[in-house]
């Protein structure tokens, strides 16, 4: 609605338009935010960069959370899947090649405990 309203479309309108759409059916943020973690999910983010995205876009916190724990994803193994894409199954070799997958993995999006629950694995 704001994108419409900045872009000079009448707010009273506007906010009838969507009120109609939702009422049918056609808008539904708990769907959005639902295909927006399974894509972002595939492409390796975890729940922090994801989060933030869909306040970005307007989301309600409370539509975040509520379809976040329902599809309850594995950020564990997302952080796991991220890190194997981009370096392979090794370990790290040395502490300069263990802050460099600390700092990719961050920049996804995954907490210090999944990173660290990736990096530490034997």
């Amino acid at each position: 609605m704001q994108k419409l309203t900045a872009r000079g479309f009448d707010a009273g309108l506007t906010r009838e338009v969507i009120d109609a759409l939702q009422a049918r059916g056609w808008q539904d943020d708990a769907r959005f935010v639902e295909s927006f973690v399974r894509s972002r999910l595939q492409r390796g983010h975890g729940p922090l960069k994801v989060r933030f995205e869909l306040r970005g876009k307007g989301v309600d916190d409370a539509v975040i959370e509520a379809v976040l724990a329902e599809l309850a994803p594995d950020w564990f193994e997302a952080a796991a899947r991220a890190c194997r894409h981009k370096f392979g199954d090794g370990p790290a070799s040395d502490r300069n090649e263990y802050a460099r997958r600390w700092r990719f993995l961050a920049q996804r999006g995954f907490d210090s405990e999944q990173i660290r629950s990736v990096l530490d694995k034997p």
